[in-house]
């Protein structure tokens, strides 16, 4: 066999934090190769290419800040930007850098073990190819691996079945078409609309109703985005201080929601809801952690659906009764006003759960609906499930998986014990989901690059956590979610998606807290991690 081709860094995956990544490394001349199993750079916003696939987080804040140039050159053209723009956003910044020749495109990797003799990571692609190198950085995404849901006769179907996430980069026709959409999450949220408008009919099968706002999208203000541009430094230290990395927690009204009478708390909603996006979430400072908050809070958006929803059996079914924020905070574009038109029908799986898929469409345990597509918008198996497709194996042979058999752990989201000089950015245990990605990646980036550069120049051949270390982190992580409404149903942040998978709340809620954190761990002399 011949010799592994030998590295000081291999990234794994080219999207957002995979092209930092690779900028870093080679600031600190090191020698780094990025393996990408897509023929592009982009990560998620390659992949999820379905109609109406848009970022929920401010264009201005969903960039990067490490390249004043950049910042000032790049224009945004509304306040959320669509998938086609961060694509070729992030094409631009891989150009502009020179960043493709250090990245193996449809190349993917199937297995990483440590070699304890040498404290390398020795890696092993698709083609058989082998590949040597000090450290591993898996910046595979939290939302990466699709949810393909196991439903009987799929295979049967005479149509197309596509995964939101695995969307024709061509398109799909709708025009004329009986369209069948599974799911009603953030995509599904996004999709519908969209096909709605296309299709002949749009049947979609809703197993449980969704908490979302109106976004309101707009054009930038061109006032705006030059005020933010004057004093881009200000601007990004300031959304930094916010609890999700981003200007919408900026807006918060810190005060109670029971602390004003009924007719003030409905203003101020109504005010937020017509502003529009995720700073609704934030028209109170306690309506993710009181209940009564809560239950005000939901009340009125339910009270918005059955405004907005004309048909009442469809309004009802449409509002949710689990706790508002327990699940992913979700913005739309017009979908409860789908749910006016002729031509969709809106199916509860919920009351009669999805038996097949037949030739001509899908059968339900009470009835059959003819489809000549199918979209699946049902999610992904979040923030462990690319990492797990690996087989990657650390001391003694022992398996990540394995590591994780009752859920992940791991220190600060960034290391997992047994597994030297291997770092995950925004894994299981870091905000990651729960914050602006762009922010907590170049917050995670920049730590591992100075991690890196600290063990190099004081010539350690590793770094590892330590167990005492993971168990105390992990303890923090499930108290500070214990002591919000996060865990108070069931949801892909704890797992619950994904059959068999073990249970646990798994990101980290609080941008700045973790933040200080990390800070303080690297001051002790990178306390919790044994150097050696």
């Amino acid at each position: 066999m011949k010799s592994a081709e030998q590295f000081d860094v291999i990234i794994v995956g080219a999207g957002i934090a995979g092209l930092y990544m690779l900028y870093r490394a080679r600031e600190l001349g090191l020698l780094a190769r990025v393996i990408e199993m897509a023929s592009d750079v982009g990560g998620t916003w390659y992949w999820n290419r379905y109609p109406g696939a848009r970022c929920d987080t401010d264009t201005m804040e969903y960039s990067y800040s490490f390249d004043e140039q950049l910042q000032q050159e790049w224009e945004w053209p509304e306040r959320y930007p669509s998938q086609p723009e961060i694509l070729e956003y992030l094409q631009h910044v891989a150009d502009r850098f020179n960043l493709r020749p250090g990245i193996a495109f449809n190349t993917r990797v199937d297995a990483a073990n440590f070699d304890e003799a040498s404290n390398h990571w020795r890696l092993r692609t698709g083609d058989g190819t082998e590949l040597s190198a000090r450290f591993l950085i898996m910046a595979t995404g939290c939302l990466s691996e699709p949810n393909i849901p196991a439903i009987e006769g799929m295979d049967s179907f005479n149509g197309p079945i596509h995964h939101t996430a695995r969307f024709p980069h061509e398109g799909l026709d709708f025009n004329g078409r009986r369209v069948g959409v599974i799911g009603t999450g953030s995509s599904g949220v996004q999709v519908i609309p969209v096909i709605a408008e296309r299709a002949a009919q749009l049947t979609v099968f809703q197993r449980s109703p969704q908490w979302t706002i109106p976004a309101r999208n707009r054009p930038v203000d061109p006032a705006a985005v030059a005020a933010v541009k004057a004093d881009y430094p200000g601007f990004r230290a300031h959304v930094r201080t916010q609890p999700g990395g981003d200007s919408a927690s900026t807006t918060v009204n810190d005060f109670s929601a029971m602390s004003v009478g009924a007719e003030e708390r409905k203003r101020i909603f109504e005010e937020r809801w017509q502003l529009g996006g995720s700073s609704f979430y934030n028209s109170f400072n306690d309506i993710k952690r009181n209940p009564e908050s809560n239950d005000a809070t939901a009340d009125f958006v339910r009270s918005k659906i059955r405004e907005i929803v004309k048909d009442p059996a469809t309004a009802e079914l449409l509002c949710p009764d689990y706790t508002l924020g327990c699940k992913r905070g979700v913005i739309d574009h017009g979908y409860f006003e789908t749910f006016n038109r002729s031509n969709v029908l809106l199916v509860d799986i919920s009351a009669a759960p999805i038996e097949a898929v037949t030739p001509d469409g899908l059968r339900t345990a009470d009835a059959d609906y003819a489809l000549d597509i199918i979209v699946l918008a049902t999610g992904f198996d979040a923030m462990t499930g690319a990492l797990l497709k690996i087989d990657i194996r650390g001391r003694g042979g022992q398996t990540l998986r394995e590591k994780w058999a009752d859920g992940p752990v791991n220190y600060l989201g960034l290391q997992v014990p047994g597994f030297p000089n291997l770092f995950t950015i925004t894994g299981p245990g870091s905000p990651s989901v729960l914050s602006n990605m762009v922010v907590s990646i170049e917050q995670h980036v920049d730590w591992i690059t100075d991690c890196i550069r600290y063990i190099v120049e004081r010539k350690h051949s590793s770094i590892e956590a330590t167990e005492a270390a993971q168990e105390a982190w992990v303890a923090h992580v499930n108290a500070v979610a214990n002591d919000s409404l996060a865990v108070s149903c069931n949801s892909w942040y704890l797992g619950a998606n994904i059959p068999g998978k073990p249970r646990g709340f798994m990101p980290l809620v609080g941008f700045p807290p973790y933040v200080e954190k990390c800070e303080e761990v690297v001051a002790k002399g990178y306390e919790g991690f044994v150097l050696t």
